[in-house]
């Protein structure tokens, strides 16, 4: 095995990175103040990272209905767009490349996020989680059911956040479509029981995802376009395995290949699933043989074990969440094989810089 093989550079449909470790999207909370709107603080948290491959951003909200947590930017009014110009400056400043990843997460709000409104969803139920408000954590409520015209607003929400991601300076999108989030929602028989053109069926439930990819078609190269999935997510963040969970993720990878996407992101089970007929066990193995393109997988590795799913071909590119909050400098720790930084989960989402741009990096 090439134990080096997650420093080679790759070639990202035409960009041009400089090493297999990609950042893993990571809710921060920093942006504490009433746009959210994205900082120089948040520009510095990024920068100080840019030697990672490829970034790909917290999640960043595509309209007002879809903020789910307090203090997260967003990217749909002009200044949160001028806030996201300085991270990308910063990081590209230091050679970096940047991904937006774009949020929505349905049913996982809470009224007190949306003036006073019920969080939407594909079907009127309540996931029976928690999400974070001005006022500490909250238990979700019953979500409104989407109407088509509501859907139709959404599709075209990603498509504005995509233009503004753009404008932005960034070097592509990430479409969130897992981790029990909006579009996740609709894919799941627990979470979506409509009966019209976007849900029922296998290939109903998985429309909204494509009619989002087509419209982005239409105002950025595709080519610049990731998709999220997290098909084994069993028992968080209110999402539930089904008897076709396997079925609509085998579907959805499929016909993604109709795509010419910058790259498939997959995570691996958060959670032991194995006594669950209704879990994929090994995500990358299982879908490197669907996938014609670039799979990123996530969840857990180290060097070593990222060294080996890129060697056995499961995988073209490896992602880090934690290492690299506690890690700026983490690509270099790991060709030193120097000792990594503890993380201190209590400030993973607390407002300033304490655990945030505080952490040292190596002499």
């Amino acid at each position: 095995m090439n134990d080096q093989i997650i420093f080679e550079p790759f070639n990202l449909k035409g960009l041009s990175l400089s090493n297999r470790m990609v950042m893993a999207p990571l809710t921060r909370n920093r942006s504490a103040n009433p746009g959210n709107v994205a900082t120089e603080l948040t520009a510095l948290y990024y920068q100080q990272r840019a030697s990672a491959g490829l970034i790909i951003t917290e999640g960043t909200y595509v309209s007002r209905e879809a903020i789910g947590y307090i203090n997260v930017p967003g990217i749909y009014t002009t200044e949160q767009v001028e806030g996201w110009k300085l991270v990308t400056d910063a990081v590209h400043q230091q050679g970096g490349k940047i991904f937006a990843q774009l949020w929505h997460v349905g049913r996982l709000s809470h009224p007190d996020l949306l003036n006073g409104e019920l969080p939407m969803a594909p079907s009127a139920l309540n996931p029976l989680a928690q999400t974070f408000t001005p006022e500490g954590f909250k238990d979700t409520v019953d979500a409104r059911a989407m109407t088509l015209e509501q859907i139709q607003k959404t599709i075209n929400d990603f498509k504005q956040a995509a233009v503004n991601a753009v404008e932005a300076g960034f070097d592509g999108v990430e479409l969130h479509a897992a981790n029990g989030y909006l579009l996740h929602q609709f894919f799941n028989l627990y979470s979506n029981k409509r009966q019209d053109q976007y849900g029922g069926t296998i290939k109903k439930r998985a429309r909204i995802l494509f009619d989002i990819l087509d419209e982005l078609h239409t105002v950025i190269d595709i080519r610049k376009v990731g998709v999220r999935l997290n098909p084994s997510l069993h028992g968080i963040q209110g999402m539930m395995l089904d008897e076709e969970t396997i079925a609509v993720h085998d579907y959805i990878v499929a016909k993604l290949n109709e795509y010419d996407l910058a790259y498939l992101h997959l995570t691996e089970p958060f959670t032991d699933v194995s006594g669950n007929p209704w879990a994929i066990q090994q995500v990358a193995k299982h879908y490197r043989p669907l996938y014609d393109g670039t799979i990123i997988i996530n969840r857990g590795f180290n060097k070593a074990t990222a060294n080996q799913v890129l060697s056995d071909g499961d995988a073209d590119l490896v992602s880090f969440g934690v290492p690299f909050i506690a890690n700026p400098d983490l690509v270099e720790r790991f060709k030193k094989d120097a000792p990594l930084n503890q993380p201190d989960p209590s400030t993973f989402y607390t407002p300033g810089e304490k655990g945030y741009t505080d952490y040292p990096v190596l002499a």
